[in-house]
């Protein structure tokens, strides 16, 4: 009974602190619960990242309406993106559940280190942000829900990471909106994804209820957090996370 309460605490506590670490870079703590899943538990890839959207879903949700009140973003748009995700999120998450968890496991570190490093590049280079037209118009905008639902069907996180560097250099949108609309894409595909992966018996609602709980009370000072930053300092940061996450992932195996 006691050992069951101090788990119980302990991954409420690891529940808050990813989910303001979510909050913070639009994420909703996924990235970097999958990995912790793995170490502390000896989870394997598929039962990380379907227990891992147990504490995502409610997180994003509630991250993109504190981003939405903040930033005052268009719901049109954000309808938009998440729309046009859901149509491939199914399938992609479904995908995840059936192929190898190892193969599974590079893909997603693979994944994670490319993005990392192209992001802190392009962060690093110390360009003046752009503050032109956008290059694209809203129509385009469903590319980027399609490309970011794929992803996040299959890594059951990920879109909302893909979408903001889009967002900024095609929309015209500020770093703190464009991971605000990243949440709005992957909000609605991260419940699909959960019943995918709960439907295959990859979740572990045990460990992944009180992570959520946890997650609910800090995402919004995350948010908070994440205005309050310089935006070239915010995109660093990201990015470097996002390269000593690839790498602890390659180094695990």
């Amino acid at each position: 009974m006691l050992d069951g309460l101090l788990l119980f605490c302990g991954n409420l506590l690891l529940g808050g602190v990813l989910g303001g670490v979510g909050g913070l870079f639009g994420i909703g703590g996924g990235l970097i619960a999958i990995p912790v899943l793995g170490l502390l538990y000896g989870m394997d890839q598929q039962l990380a990242q379907g227990t891992a959207l147990v504490m995502v879903a409610p997180n994003v949700m509630l991250g993109f309406w504190r981003y939405r009140q903040r930033n005052g973003l268009e719901l049109r748009s954000a309808a938009v993106l998440g729309g046009s995700a859901i149509l491939v999120t199914y399938a992609a998450a479904w995908y995840a559940t059936v192929i190898s968890s190892a193969r599974l496991h590079f893909a997603f570190a693979v994944f994670m280190g490319v993005l990392g490093l192209y992001l802190f590049w392009n962060a690093a280079r110390k360009k003046p942000l752009r503050t032109g037209p956008p290059l694209l118009g809203p129509r385009y905008l469903p590319v980027v829900g399609v490309i970011g639902g794929a992803i996040s069907g299959f890594f059951g996180v990920g879109g909302g990471v893909v979408a903001p560097p889009a967002l900024v250099a095609f929309f015209g949108m500020t770093q703190t909106a464009a991971q605000g609309m990243a949440l709005a894409l992957v909000s609605p595909g991260a419940v699909i994804a959960l019943g995918t992966f709960a439907y295959a018996g990859h979740v572990d609602w045990h460990i992944g209820i009180p992570l959520a709980i946890g997650g609910i009370f800090s995402v919004s000072t995350g948010v908070a957090l994440a205005h309050h930053l310089p935006e070239r300092k915010l995109r660093l940061s990201f990015s470097t996370a996002l390269i000593l996450l690839a790498g602890w992932l390659i180094l695990r195996g």
